[in-house]
């Protein structure tokens, strides 16, 4: 979801409405289908207790920091560069993004009841 969030960013958000806007847009549509796919599978997941689902929502952020930052070590970046995406630059919100992840298992636990 979230390379196809990003392509969507690039191609089509930031070209047309700019990229203080893409990026705020993108972390949001990034959220939202975490929240979305999240509340769908976790019956699948056979998790009821909170603290179980906290950890679930820590393993999911752990993997999505390590991917980030493999991924941009891979490209070739550097880690101030990486970091970049940390800090709210050009309406970028990566963070609550990561926040949402790590949430994301509770919070649809909450919904589900």
């Amino acid at each position: 979801m979230a390379i196809m969030n990003g392509t969507f960013r690039e191609s089509v958000l930031i070209p047309k409405i700019g990229i203080r806007s893409g990026f705020f847009i993108s972390g949001l549509i990034l959220s939202v289908l975490i929240l979305i796919v999240t509340y769908l599978t976790l019956p699948w997941l056979n998790i009821h207790r909170n603290s179980e689902l906290i950890v679930v929502g820590c393993g999911w952020l752990f993997l999505t920091l390590m991917f980030e930052f493999s991924f941009g070590l891979f490209r070739g970046l550097s880690f101030q560069k990486i970091f970049e995406a940390y800090t709210f630059k050009d309406g970028n919100i990566w963070p609550v993004v990561l926040l949402v992840t790590a949430l994301a298992p509770l919070m649809a636990g909450w919904m589900r009841g």
